[in-house]
Parts: C-alpha cells; sequence; structure tokens
C-alpha cells in the first residue's frame, strides 16, 4: 500500500466547489433568520429580518459568482433559491409592517 500515491490522487477543491457549500450554508441561515427554520443552535424561530437581509444579499451574490459554471439545471436551482428566499424576505416585512 502507498500511501505517498494516495495523497497526491486527490486534487483540492476548486474555487467553486467551495462557493456552492458557502451558499448552502448562508442559505441555511437565510431560511433561519427568515423565523421560517429553527435556529441550529437553540431549535426555536428566531426571526431577525435585518441579518436575514444581508444572508439573502451575500446569497445572491455568491449564487451570481457560481451562475456561469454551472449547467443550466444546477442554474435554475440556484436562481430559484435566491428568488424564494427574497420573495420569503418581501412576504416577512410586509407581515412586520416595516
Amino acid at each position: 500500500m502507498n500511501h505517498m500515491a494516495d495523497e497526491t490522487s486527490k486534487t483540492a477543491p476548486t474555487v467553486y466547489q467551495h462557493l456552492a457549500i458557502m451558499l448552502d450554508q448562508i442559505a441555511a441561515v437565510s431560511w433561519q433568520k427568515l423565523g421560517l427554520h429553527p435556529d441550529m443552535v437553540t431549535g426555536k424561530l428566531e426571526p431577525n429580518l435585518g441579518e436575514a437581509k444581508v444572508a439573502i444579499d451575500v446569497s445572491g451574490y455568491l449564487a451570481q459568482q457560481l451562475e456561469p459554471t454551472l449547467d443550466d439545471e444546477d442554474r435554475r436551482q440556484v436562481q430559484h433559491l435566491v428568488r424564494d428566499l427574497r420573495l420569503n424576505y418581501v412576504q416577512k416585512m410586509q407581515e412586520s409592517g416595516s
């Protein structure tokens, strides 16, 4: 068993793979801050629309950076994710009277 060969055959993740992971994580935070998913730490719904807006804006930026590298189906999924986050944000803002 040649452990050294195993190490060199692995490739480092691309920046786009890292961005996809980050998008997934910040989208999860966005849903939590919208109060639509429980907080991962407390298990409670704890909306914070100010933080939700920042997380959604970052999600949009990450999606924009990723889109050129995605196939049509993945691109649509990412676009729908960002659209759904934004629509839910607008709805929550209307509900809160802001």
